[in-house]
């Protein structure tokens, strides 16, 4: 799905822009991902990674869920971030992500039940990237097990609206999976149109009783910033990179206050405040 280009400023909405093939905005920004590394020295030198300036957590468990091609290591400073302002950071067990919805699922979903289960409230998820889309579909299945779903540079409408670079590592890896796996190739494995019940789900209707947060920059190199908004969510600006996401004192900051806003259904929480966006500059 196509968004009108928005301003979250205030100004008034810019039109739609059309883009010929092999323009810089189908392309990407690739040397704009090299942020990432002053992105994370300036996240080690501020004083948010001690937790300091963002509200509490309430112990509840975080459920991370790395982007492609990464793994659970990928978010080891969010989830040491997470410890230290009160929650209770939870590893999927994704060493390497292909990608697959369903290669994931039954092991996400037994994290969030078993989380569940043992603490006898609802679990919130994070997801970067296309762990993103897995939280979405998470979100969208089991409300009853999931009070917040937080995404970082996620499409929310169309998972490949990504940049050339992107998108040529996808199809690489949708050849992988096709050749070695009929079945996949069958339900069509990363591509538009999979029939596997964890991809179907990323198009449902996220229930309301799930506080959905997305966190986003205009200057993406890897994902279209416009895919990232959804009047479904709260849309948060941050600057940066897409990588850099798991790494920016920004988007942490967004995160603990996203994940401090009260969810509907928990007992402990309060009426849930009206959806907006709003911009994540400080520090």
């Amino acid at each position: 799905m196509n968004h009108p280009q928005i301003d979250l400023t205030g100004s008034r909405p810019e039109p739609q822009q059309r883009v010929a093939g092999g323009t810089a905005a189908e392309l990407g920004h690739p040397l704009l991902e090299l942020r990432w590394y002053g992105e994370l020295a300036r996240l080690l030198a501020d004083p948010v990674m001690c937790g300091r300036g963002v509200p509490r957590g309430d112990g509840r468990s975080v459920l991370l869920l790395p982007g492609f091609l990464a793994g659970d290591n990928s978010l080891l400073l969010l989830a040491l971030f997470l410890r230290r302002i009160g929650y209770r950071p939870i590893r999927c067990g994704i060493r390497f992500n292909s990608g697959c919805f369903a290669t994931f699922d039954r092991r996400m979903v037994d994290r969030l039940v078993g989380e569940h289960d043992r603490n006898r409230r609802r679990v919130a998820i994070i997801g970067h990237s296309r762990g993103g889309h897995y939280a979405r579909s998470l979100a969208a299945r089991h409300p009853n097990l999931v009070s917040h779903a937080v995404v970082m540079g996620t499409g929310l409408e169309d998972p490949l609206d990504v940049s050339a670079l992107c998108h040529w590592a996808a199809v690489t890896a949708q050849t992988v999976l096709h050749t070695g796996d009929p079945q996949r190739a069958a339900l069509g494995c990363l591509t538009a149109g999979c029939t596997c019940a964890p991809s179907q789900a990323f198009n449902m209707v996220v229930p309301d009783q799930v506080r959905m947060t997305s966190i986003f920059s205009r200057t993406d190199g890897v994902v279209r910033w416009l895919s990232c908004v959804a009047d479904y969510a709260t849309c948060v600006e941050v600057p940066g990179s897409h990588l850099g996401m798991m790494c920016s004192r920004h988007a942490y900051r967004a995160v603990a206050h996203a994940l401090a806003e009260p969810s509907s259904s928990d007992s402990s929480d309060s009426e849930i405040s009206p959806r907006h966006n709003r911009k994540e500059n400080d520090g």
